[in-house]
């Protein structure tokens, strides 16, 4: 089942979902310390985490699948998001700099049509960065938080799906091994939790980040069908 929109909104609403956005946003940021002048697409929920790079970026987009419904981001300002079918994006080959899907390869329809569609969109040195639920973390086991929708992948599932897709992994990271407990004081110690999680049970952790370059020497995909574009509403 997919990330619904509604669902995510709510969950990063709430104490718990801050604390999480903002453990993943220290990881994302130590991976992409920099995007300046670079056009980035965000797949999934992603709005949380491309603030890290608005400011500097030329181009900033936010993409929700079409099944999971529509993201208006960023609040209160021009819009910078849409929806479309997730192996129909709506943007000419070679146009972005990197693409982070977060929230979308789990609850995708079709991960190996997905990312050849990524691959299609991004440039010849183009990379994309893969946060997906760790399928042995424990937040891939609470379905009331974004974490526990859809399929969890392992590293290695991960590593696979993509040389499959025509990408060559990088780096690998993982991030979240705070435990999904909404209480006040395990939330206040979030910092200290990662910090020990990363050191004793780097398997436990909540997610796996997989930084990935498009492999230029890969098959060329075919041209994708008619596009559909679906723009969120004006506030």
């Amino acid at each position: 089942m997919a990330t619904d929109t509604h669902m995510a909104a709510d969950f990063y609403g709430t104490a718990r979902g801050a604390v999480a956005a903002r453990l993943l946003r220290e990881r994302l940021a130590a991976l992409w310390p920099e995007a300046r002048n670079e056009a980035i697409l965000g797949i999934g929920y992603a709005a949380p985490y491309l603030r890290l790079w608005r400011e500097q970026a030329r181009r900033c987009i936010a993409l929700t699948p079409a099944q999971v419904g529509v993201a208006r981001w960023p609040p209160g300002a021009p819009n910078l998001s849409c929806t479309a079918e997730e192996d129909r994006l709506p943007f000419p080959d070679l146009c972005f700099d990197r693409v982070l899907l977060i929230h979308g390869l789990e609850g995708a329809e079709n991960a190996r049509r997905l990312l050849r569609e990524v691959w299609r969109v991004l440039k010849d040195d183009g990379r994309l960065l893969v946060v997906a639920p760790n399928r042995r973390g424990w937040w891939a086991h609470i379905e009331a938080t974004p974490f526990g929708q859809g399929q969890p992948y392992s590293a290695g599932q991960i590593g696979r799906l993509l040389a499959n897709s025509l990408f060559r992994v990088e780096r690998r990271d993982t991030a979240l091994y705070l435990p999904p407990i909404n209480l006040r004081i395990v939330l206040r110690s979030a910092p200290l939790l990662e910090r020990t999680g990363r050191l004793l049970v780097p398997h436990l952790a909540g997610v796996t980040m997989t930084e990935a370059l498009k492999d230029q020497y890969g098959a060329i995909p075919l041209r994708a069908p008619r596009r559909r574009l679906v723009l969120a509403e004006a506030a």
